[in-house]
Formats: C-alpha cells, structure tokens, sequence
C-alpha cells in the first residue's frame, strides 16, 4: 500500500504551498477541512462537499465513540463507507471534547473517565483506547490522544497539562504502530509559552510523527494572542511534516496562519454560521436575516459561482430563512463551504506565484469595503 507523505512545493515568506499523498487521494495545502463531527457535514451531501473542493474531512473520536459507537461503524466497513466519502479523513483524538462537552469529567496518569453529554453513560478514554476506536473508524490521519486545558489558565497548570501530553503522545505512538498508508499526527501543546512550545516540540520531534498540530489555540485567548503564538510555534516543527492548526477559525484567522506556516485547518464555523444565516464573502459577513435583504434581488457574492449565488437571491434566501426552511441552512452551508476552498485555492495559487503578500493585502481591502450597499 501507498504510504503517506507530504511534499513542500513552494514557499512564499513563512506560508507554505504543499501537498499530502495519501492512498485515498491528495490533500492540496495549505487546506480547509470542513467538520463531518458525527459522520455527516451538517445541511450537506458528501458529494456537495467534494464540489466545494474539499480534499479531506474531519471526524470526532468522541462523538462517535458515544454515537454510534467505533465497532458499529466498523462492523458496517469503516467510516469512509459509512458515510460515503471516498476521499481522506481525519479525525481527532476525543481529547478537546472530552475537555469541553463530557460531564463529571476524571483526569488521571491512565486518561480520562468521563459522563456521557448524550445519555450520562460512563466511558474512558486512554492513548490506547483513542489509537483503537480511530483503527476502528478507519482513519487515514489518526491524532495523538492529548489533554487541552482552557485559556487563560496559570503556566503552571499549563506545564503540568503539556507533559502529561507528552507522556500520552509516546503512548499514543506506541499503540499506533505501524499501519502503512495510515498516519500519526502529535498535537504541540504550551499554551502561549514560548518555553513550553520548544520544550513540546523538542518531545514530539523526538517521538517523531507523520505530522505535527499546533494545538491548545482558538481556545478562548483571542486573535492576537494566537497570531503571537503561531509566530514562533510553527518554526519549532520539522520542515518536512505538514503542520496542522487545530480549530481555527474566521477566514482572517485562517489568512492569519497561513502566513506564519501553517499548513492545514479545521472549524466547524462555515457549516454553523449557515445554519444560524450567516455568510462569509469576499466583503465579510452577510446575516442574512436583517430585514434589508427582504427585497433584494442580487446574489449573495456577485463573483461567487456557488448555487446558492448562482441560482438564488438574497431576497429568496432571507425569506427561507424567516419561514424556517430546511434549504436555507442548506443553501448557505454550500456557499460558505465554497467561499473557504475558494480561499484555499486562492492562497495556493498566490504562494505558487511568489504573490502571497498582495493576495493578503487584498482580502483585507476587500473585507474593509464591506458588505455591498443595499439597492
């Protein structure tokens, strides 16, 4: 079988045009992976997301422990069967659900016992337990099992909850083992530290990974912070290894990362902000709800080919939102999924061009113009 393996292409300052081989298919990057968190891209068909552009999803290890459990989906072929994705999937340890969702929540040397959100059942997650359900799920990109304190916390909490991490990411290496055409990713914790990021790294680095997270970001600290962060962390990192931001974020965050070397992102934003009738553009963000775009006849983004802008008004999306439409959240979801490949796209091709800079300029200046004028 084909092995995983990334390839740096081209470099343009910090930010980084590559491509991920695995033998499901390519990932481009810098890439987008839009959030399949229990098996499904909410308000979308797998085939509507590949139109977006999308090379590879992400699923969740915790979600679907709970729902509906590993060994079922194993039992019915693996995950890319179950929800019909033939192309690479990704999926996260459990380990920032488990933080963030679970109740009655124990953390100990071994892992972590915890309540289920769903139905109160009892459950624990251990390194090896979290290499065992993503063998299960069949993941092509399995993450290191890690444990992710929220910001602001003290550094002393911090340190103790990166090495602990680090305990957790050899174990995570050693239960992984050897699957060709499968890969491992460690997960950078530290905070905003720049001390404890070079001492994670230096730990990861000599585990050694298939890739490397920057994790414990977008986790209440605020843009600036990250973007302080992501100046440093990501150049602790092997060259050779795709470097991965985990849960980020609004298109500037993502603009943001990209010129500071980071090579692949996730968030469940796009899809979300479609079902509550939000849309990212080129000029910002559109709610669609406001009572302006009831006689509106123009797309959403005039240059945006989407269906959403290509076939409906601003006017027929406003009213399907009003009256409760399931094709609202629908018709937005693809047009904001669109929107972040385009992105995507439009960074790879600038990186490729030695462009990088003007292209960021230019997203700024068209996001300061904001949304067009109501006729």
């Amino acid at each position: 079988m084909e092995r995983f393996s990334y390839e740096l292409l081209k470099t343009d300052g910090k930010a980084r045009r590559g491509v991920i081989r695995t033998p499901r298919g390519e990932i481009r990057t810098p890439a987008f992976m839009p959030v399949g968190t229990a098996a499904t891209v909410k308000a979308m068909m797998p085939e509507s997301v590949a139109a977006t552009g999308a090379d590879v999803l992400l699923g969740n290890t915790y979600h679907l422990m709970l729902r509906p459990t590993a060994e079922r989906i194993h039992r019915l072929g693996g995950l890319h069967r179950f929800m019909n994705w033939e192309k690479p999937i990704l999926t996260d340890s459990g380990g920032f659900q488990v933080m963030s969702l679970a109740e009655l929540r124990k953390l100990t040397e071994h892992g972590v016992t915890f309540r289920s959100h769903i139905d109160g059942s009892r459950h624990e997650i251990t390194p090896e337990r979290s290499m065992e359900i993503q063998k299960l799920l069949g993941s092509d990109i399995v993450m290191a099992f890690d444990e992710c304190p929220a910001l602001p916390a003290t550094e002393e909490r911090v340190a103790e909850s990166m090495r602990l991490s680090m305990r957790w990411a050899q174990r995570s290496r050693d239960a992984f083992g050897d699957r060709p055409g499968h890969a491992l990713f460690g997960i950078q914790q530290g905070g905003v530290t720049e001390g404890l990021r070079g001492e994670s790294a230096e730990a990861l680095t000599s585990i050694g990974f298939d890739g490397y997270a920057v994790g414990g970001l977008a986790v209440g600290e605020g843009q600036e912070a990250m973007f302080g962060v992501l100046d440093y962390a990501p150049d602790m990192l092997p060259q050779d290894k795709p470097r991965y931001l985990m849960g980020v974020g609004k298109p500037d965050d993502i603009v943001g990362a990209v010129k500071r070397g980071i090579d692949m992102m996730d968030c469940v934003l796009p899809s979300r902000s479609g079902r509550t009738g939000q849309a990212w553009t080129r000029r910002g963000q559109v709610n669609i709800k406001n009572a302006r775009h009831a006689d509106d006849p123009r797309p959403l983004d005039e240059a945006c080919n989407c269906p959403a802008c290509r076939n409906y008004s601003r006017a027929y999306l406003h009213h399907v939102f009003r009256a409760g439409e399931m094709i609202s959240g629908m018709l937005l979801t693809w047009h904001n999924l669109h929107y972040y490949q385009e992105l995507m796209q439009g960074m790879r091709d600038a990186i490729d061009a030695g462009a990088f800079d003007s292209f960021e300029r230019e997203f700024h200046t068209q996001r300061a113009l904001g949304d067009i004028d109501p006729i």
